[in-house]
């Protein structure tokens, strides 16, 4: 049995993880099951966030691809004769949980008999990115203003620290100095535009374009080049309800603001007449909250990650009860997966006009959505990647970028960042050849990072949070004439915030 424990650095901390605690158990419900050791490989993470996607331990098949008969497909079965014919995963921090060698038995024999355990599935398996837990990330976003009524609190609360380093005064500051000094050469030399384009997507509620817009102005009083004069801010978000509150936010310098409600991972759609203009591109806590796929390297094999959203039996059960409260009949398991998967393509308010019965107003159908967001679970397995050449990763990226990666020392996992990848080379298209493209988020800037911790899916109170493989992107940025570089936040220690830079190399 292969074990592999991630988190290998908490094993020095001054309160260690009790391995014992998570294998012991694990163990004894292995040999119960009389399952070939040589033949399972077992993987420990720390999995930080409290609310995540993941079970405290599950079970996820690696599988094979046999051989390819004319005109057929291949087919994808277990993988047999392999070192590895499943990986058991454990959450060191739910480690001690009582259950733990129940749960893994539970699992080992469900495998056995061919059974899908105590799961309420609401969809097939397939890529990370098309999941149904983006379906709803794209619902929080849509209706943030019924989901912040229901808890009371604004979305930046949820975020570590409870608010944006993008608001940072000093960051504003130094960005400024910069465009300044681009914008003075440029006069100097009879270059500099009449229009000078900004474009922020992901604009939360409005607070860094307004430390943005305020320090612009009262920095360029003292310049003295009328540079806020010229100035257009294009604020971006996917939200409606978002972009009115940064509206609110920025009145006092509505003259120089544009909004447009568009697609992240596609931006050049809206803005496309912006094409070489911007002189900046700032966003901040976007790329981690993009659809991602994952992929692994096992053995010398390169696997994708296939996830499948599941209720817990005792969760859907819950729901079941809270549904039936005020329906005239028992609702069905059936019933409440259809409601499940209907809910982000409908929204809570015409979820809410459609099922009356079930749900007095908004406000229950509201109360609903987030207890089913607390309970989604994803299941997992493995699947060759037949040829890296064939996996688009973005539009104009295929899966051959992965490569070096992949291929950089011992099995590893990572992200892809399909959505992040894709705004990212969209937003390239924008630049001024002088501009530049900076970006504050969760970034993974060393693959051995993904060899030591969990890097998510979890949970950002109705929302979707992954890291961002820098890597990845820097590579992809390098190849289309970019310079991309990573630092820490410059303007607040202690936190994970990374900030990348990228700008036509010289």
């Amino acid at each position: 049995m292969l074990v592999d424990f991630r988190p290998h650095a908490r094993l020095r901390g001054s309160k260690p993880p009790d391995i014992g605690a998570s294998l012991g158990p694990l163990v004894q419900a292995l040999s119960e099951d009389s399952a070939d050791l040589d033949k399972v490989r077992v993987v420990c993470d720390w999995v930080q966030y409290k609310q995540n996607f993941r079970e405290p331990v599950d079970l996820r098949p690696i599988l094979g691809l046999v051989q390819r008969h004319a005109g057929t497909d291949p087919a994808v079965l277990p993988v047999g004769g392999r070192e590895e014919q499943m990986e058991i995963a454990i959450d060191v921090r739910r480690g001690a949980d009582p259950s733990l060698k129940q749960r893994a038995a539970a699992l080992l024999r469900d495998r056995a008999a061919g059974g899908s355990g105590d799961r309420v599935w609401l969809e097939g398996f397939g890529p990370g990115s098309a999941s149904l837990i983006w379906d709803y990330n794209s619902l929080y976003w849509r209706d943030l203003d019924l989901w912040e009524k229901s808890t009371g609190r604004g979305y930046e609360q949820a975020l570590p620290g409870g608010e944006s380093d993008a608001r940072n005064q000093d960051a504003a500051r130094g960005l400024i100095g910069e465009l300044f000094a681009v914008w003075d050469r440029l006069a100097a030399s009879g270059a500099l535009p009449e229009e000078l384009y900004v474009v922020e997507l992901g604009v939360g509620n409005g607070g860094q374009a307004k430390v943005f817009l305020d320090e612009l102005r009262a920095l360029d009083a003292q310049h003295g080049r009328g540079y806020y004069r010229r100035l257009h801010y294009l604020m971006c978000d996917y939200s409606p309800h978002v972009l009115d509150l940064a509206r609110e936010a920025v009145a006092e310098h509505l003259g120089h603001i544009s909004t447009f409600a568009l697609d992240a991972t596609r931006p050049s759609r809206s803005l496309g007449f912006l094409r070489q203009k911007v002189f900046l591109v700032y966003i901040s806590n976007v790329y981690d909250n993009l659809p991602t796929d994952e992929v692994t390297q096992l053995g010398g094999r390169t696997y994708q990650v296939q996830t499948r959203a599941f209720l817990p039996a005792a969760e859907a059960a819950r729901l079941v009860e809270l549904l039936s409260v005020s329906a005239p009949a028992p609702v069905s398991v059936d019933e409440l997966a259809a409601l499940v998967r209907k809910l982000p393509r409908l929204g809570p308010a015409l979820l809410a006009d459609a099922a009356p019965a079930l749900f007095a107003d908004v406000d229950a159908a509201v109360l609903f959505w987030r207890e089913v967001w607390s309970a989604l679970r994803l299941a997992e397995r493995y699947v060759p990647l037949t040829g890296l050449d064939l996996y688009e990763l973005a539009p104009s990226v295929n899966g051959e970028t992965l490569r070096p990666l992949l291929e950089s020392g011992a099995d590893v996992r990572m992200h892809v960042n399909n959505g992040a990848l894709a705004s990212f080379t969209d937003s390239l298209k924008l630049l001024h050849p002088f501009g530049k493209l900076v970006c504050h988020d969760l970034f993974v800037t060393d693959v051995q990072a993904y060899r030591t911790n969990f890097r998510g899916p979890g949970k950002y109170d109705g929302s979707v949070v992954n890291w961002v493989n820098g890597p990845l992107l820097a590579h992809v940025g390098r190849r289309k004439g970019f310079e991309v570089h990573y630092a820490p936040f410059a303007h607040r220690g202690g936190g994970n915030i990374i900030t990348m830079t990228a700008q036509v190399m010289d």
